[in-house]
């Protein structure tokens, strides 16, 4: 469902104050000697974690608003936001400046009211809306050191405001606690992402070959899972526009995950938090929305679920989809 009487699934605008930005993390200026956060933040055990999530969103009212929103996900671009009382953060910046405005104003958000961009890899349908977007806005971008040189390699004269984390660490954003896992991907040095506002907390799986140990683990906190479904094996196999070679890195451990694997790692989660999938990253030509919720929910019912155990969306890449609140109903 949507917000209530909108039947295009957009924001209205919200009353939420502007904000200046503010991290715990140092700047990165490239060319110099690297501030790379360490200490604390870094540690991954779980008594340090639990400490950190209860420092963001701990309010009366913060644990309650935790809200998703993706702008658009596909082969064309990918971003989406994420909302507290206090933070307002993209994920990802794939989508042409220009459309990551256009759509932020559907949901009634000032592209000046982001907060920071999280990066999962340098790849041109996550990060190509950077360069005139960081011409434009200072706002932070969080990646780690190999994504960061990557894509200042590829743009040396458009300056950003680097963020960097260690692939692994935990670091904080306001309100918003963040986690950081490696996933196996062909770029230099991809990651996903939870999320975490009170206990409150939201996964980021994309742009993966294949769900790792580590991965699975990590997004078994999520109530909400956004995952790659990126192709059916059959139509990927049938496809008569990719030469094979592509079909092979695709299908590889350094590429995309499939319906059936992402079914796979939903299924897993059934003894979890999760409470709702949001499908994304979709092939124009080698997948459907009706093809990847039909092979999800088939999975998940085949496991003993019951019909309503987990809600599935599927991301659209033309249009932001509903105000998703962690850990509730759309």
């Amino acid at each position: 469902m949507g917000r209530d009487s909108n039947p295009r699934g957009l924001f209205r605008p919200n009353t939420l104050s502007k904000r200046a930005h503010s991290t715990t993390l140092p700047p990165i200026r490239f060319g110099r000697r690297a501030r790379i956060l360490r200490g604390k933040n870094r540690s991954a055990s779980a008594e340090n974690r639990e400490s950190l999530l209860d420092t963001c969103g701990s309010g009366a009212h913060g644990a309650a608003m935790f809200f998703l929103t993706i702008l658009g996900s596909g082969s064309a671009g990918n971003c989406a936001l994420v909302e507290t009382p206090q933070t307002r953060l993209l994920v990802d910046g794939g989508l042409s400046c220009m459309q990551m405005r256009k759509r932020l104003a559907a949901c009634g958000v000032n592209p000046l009211e982001i907060d920071g961009i999280l990066l999962t890899h340098e790849h041109g349908d996550h990060a190509g809306g950077l360069d005139v977007w960081c011409k434009n806005f200072h706002t932070p971008v969080y990646a780690n050191a190999l994504t960061a040189e990557a894509l200042k390699r590829q743009s040396p004269g458009v300056r950003k405001d680097w963020r960097v984390f260690v692939t692994g660490s935990d670091f904080t954003v306001k309100d918003v606690a963040v986690q950081t896992f490696s996933v196996p991907h062909d770029a230099m040095d991809p990651v996903g992402f939870v999320l975490h506002h009170g206990r409150k907390a939201l996964g980021v799986l994309t742009d993966l070959g294949f769900a790792t140990k580590l991965a699975c683990e990590r997004v078994r906190q999520a109530q909400t899972l956004l995952i790659e479904a990126n192709h059916d094996e059959k139509l990927l196999q049938n496809d008569t526009k990719r030469p094979w070679a592509t079909k092979q890195r695709i299908m590889s451990r350094h590429g995309h995950l499939s319906n059936d694997a992402a079914a796979g790692v939903l299924a897993g989660m059934l003894d979890g938090n999760l409470r709702r999938a949001v499908l994304g990253h979709l092939s124009r030509d080698c997948n459907s929305a009706e093809l990847a919720t039909r092979t999800t929910r088939a999975r998940l019912l085949a496991e003993g679920a019951r019909e309503d155990a987990v809600e599935v969306f599927v991301a659209d890449q033309r249009t932001p989809g509903p105000r998703f609140a962690i850990g509730g109903s759309a």
